[in-house]
């Protein structure tokens, strides 16, 4: 297509001043992949405009944020089918791409999902555990009151105003008074400050255990099923050890995430900052910020990743580039507590992408996925029907 016409195209795109045709139009230009260097040269054009206009309202490391996001370059086409392309993401850069809907989320409103909204409104999940104390009481931390909740061994444990568990020594410590576990629902997520200065982040459908006091045998030990984020605080003396699956990983202070769900095919520990060890199987391997180590059977493989895809959970989003599809929707399933039921003719090898608030309701995530036309969404009562 002559260039002058894409960049018409563009333009009536950006002003927000096309007819139907025209954008149908535009959505052949965006599907065709020999039109990519046409149009990120348009989006390098115009891209203090974006910036000033669309993307006002952000702080400016968040605008940036946003727009690396947007015209980040992926890997070069493969067998893999591939949903919601690259640019098809970066043209919504206007209006659409900040709210985290997909280019032509608006034009399904007759779609399956749409229909199933008006049955049934899933919400997004919310801030929310239990924690279970030593002497086996329960305590529901979304519904308990700000202060100081229960006291042992020395450490006092407290929700903070900011809605986050907080363990902080007082005074000297007493022998260990057993464990303690917080664990979160499907759809439910919340944050721990240990007492030794170090945040969890606790994604849904997950739990950690520990003592009260931290310290065991001179380390500091917790157990993880399921996903956290973790920023451990420097302590030299007392290696930190998280155990999850037949795993062990040790740090000395880093950030790093643990996926290791039972229902994902292998334990994944990615690094953010510093170094850590991961030991399975006899083995122990090294990472280094921007790895991931994934264990499979007590096997380790070491790749690189991208961790924006990584900890998206703890920012707030799906961000679902070059992902497994289905491993995409098990993340969408324990957030909004759903099942999900393939067609059979729905193959494994469909690759995600796109990006969306975890805060939207499930109708819009659903929504966006479905805009790029390879699948199709029922939702009846808490089960989602994937079709082609």
């Amino acid at each position: 297509m002559d260039s002058n016409r894409i960049n018409a195209l563009y333009r009536a795109y950006l002003d927000r001043n096309m007819s139907p045709e025209e954008l149908e139009e535009f959505r052949q230009v965006i599907l065709d992949t020999g039109q990519e260097a046409a149009l990120d040269q348009r989006m390098d054009e115009h891209w203090n405009e974006l910036a000033g206009d669309a993307l006002a309202f952000l702080p400016k490391d968040r605008a940036d944020e946003v727009f690396n996001r947007i015209v980040e370059q992926q890997a070069p086409a493969s067998r893999r089918i591939r949903l919601w392309p690259r640019v098809a993401v970066a043209a919504a850069a206007v209006g659409a791409i900040i709210f985290g809907i997909s280019l032509f989320a608006d034009r399904q409103a007759d779609a399956p999902v749409a229909r199933a909204e008006s049955q049934v409104n899933i919400p997004a999940g919310t801030t929310g555990a239990t924690l279970t104390l030593s002497n086996g009481k329960k305590i529901k931390l979304s519904e308990a009151a700000n202060g100081e909740l229960a006291e042992e061994a020395g450490v006092v444990i407290r929700k903070s105003p900011g809605g986050q568990l907080v363990y902080e020594v007082k005074g000297a410590k007493g022998a260990s008074a057993g464990f303690n576990k917080l664990s979160t629902a499907r759809g439910e997520t919340y944050q721990i400050h240990l007492p030794d200065g170090s945040d969890v982040w606790l994604n849904s459908a997950s739990s950690l255990v520990f003592s009260s006091g931290l310290i065991s045998n001179g380390k500091r030990l917790v157990q993880l099923e399921g996903e956290a984020y973790f920023e451990v605080a420097k302590d030299k003396r007392h290696p930190f050890v998280v155990q999850s699956h037949n795993q062990d990983i040790e740090v000395v202070g880093t950030h790093f995430n643990v996926n290791a769900y039972p229902d994902e095919p292998v334990v994944a520990t990615t690094l953010l900052e510093g170094a850590i060890d991961v030991s399975a199987g006899g083995t122990k391997r090294r990472i280094r910020p921007g790895e991931q180590a994934l264990n499979k059977a007590g096997q380790i493989t070491i790749q690189p990743t991208d961790t924006d895809n990584i900890i998206d959970w703890k920012n707030g989003d799906f961000a679902l580039n070059n992902i497994e599809f289905k491993t995409a929707m098990r993340k969408i399933a324990r957030w909004y507590d759903m099942e999900i039921i393939y067609d059979d003719a729905v193959p494994d090898n469909l690759e995600s992408g796109g990006w969306i608030s975890r805060q939207k309701p499930l109708a819009a995530v659903l929504k966006s996925i479905e805009s790029s036309g390879l699948v199709k969404f029922r939702v009846e009562g808490r089960k989602i029907y994937v079709t082609r």
